[in-house]
């Protein structure tokens, strides 16, 4: 039996799911604002507790390896290594727009005859962190960060229905205009992550738990106070 904790931290919702032999058994989520920090590692032990589990007793680690938010990737990152490290269990990453991809196909949300999925991670203004992939999961561009405009996917749209998923979805509905496309707002869940996880697992595809690090796409921006401190 293949126990393996899932953890997504990479947008406004915080999750986690805990999947045994590819089934989903148990799963926490929650967005209230700024507590990924705080509640990350409380819905792993709860998960754990409510089947009667130590952290030992699972195989491995997942984590959402980003683009996303710097913070939540940052959370996500140090609570997965710390788990890991403490019971000696290795660490598997998950890119974030594949969260997605799976997320569409496990809740059977692809429009008829679809020929692209474009996951978006909003990454504000009309910025989105973005790839395009093909109705059976593989990407066939690279994550970008990509600005939108009327002209953003008209390759993909001229061939067919096209599913625009993810947290940046809605503000790109009055951008791109094509009765090929279809958009779902949401964020990537933990438990979309539990196929290229298991998938993962027993390809034992691992990251190494000290020198793994998120992939931001963009460097954090920090912002200067204009307020006087004296």
């Amino acid at each position: 039996m293949s126990r393996i904790i899932l953890i997504e931290t990479s947008t406004a919702l915080c999750s986690t799911a805990l999947v045994e032999d590819g089934t989903v058994i148990s799963e926490r989520a929650g967005d209230t604002p700024r507590a990924h920090a705080s509640k990350t590692a409380l819905f792993v032990s709860e998960m754990l507790s409510e089947r009667g589990l130590e952290v030992s007793g699972c195989d491995a680690v997942a984590v959402s390896k980003g683009p996303g938010s710097y913070t939540g990737l940052r959370v996500g990152a140090s609570t997965a290594k710390g788990l890991c490290f403490g019971a000696g269990i290795p660490l598997i990453s998950i890119g974030t727009l594949d969260t997605l991809v799976w997320q569409a196909l496990d809740g059977d949300l692809l429009p008829d005859g679809c020929r692209f999925i474009i996951p978006m991670i909003d990454a504000r203004r009309m910025e989105v962190y973005t790839g395009i992939f093909t109705p059976d999961g593989k990407q066939v561009s690279p994550t970008v960060a990509q600005v939108i405009d009327a002209d953003s996917f008209k390759t993909q749209l001229e061939e067919g229905p096209v599913l625009f998923i993810g947290d940046g979805a809605d503000k790109c509905k009055d951008t791109i205009h094509s009765p090929n496309a279809t958009f779902i707002q949401c964020c990537p869940k933990a438990a979309s992550m539990a196929r290229p996880a298991m998938d993962a697992f027993k390809a034992e595809k691992f990251e190494d738990v000290a020198y793994f690090e998120p992939f931001y796409l963009k460097e954090f921006m920090t912002t200067v106070s204009k307020k006087k401190l004296i």
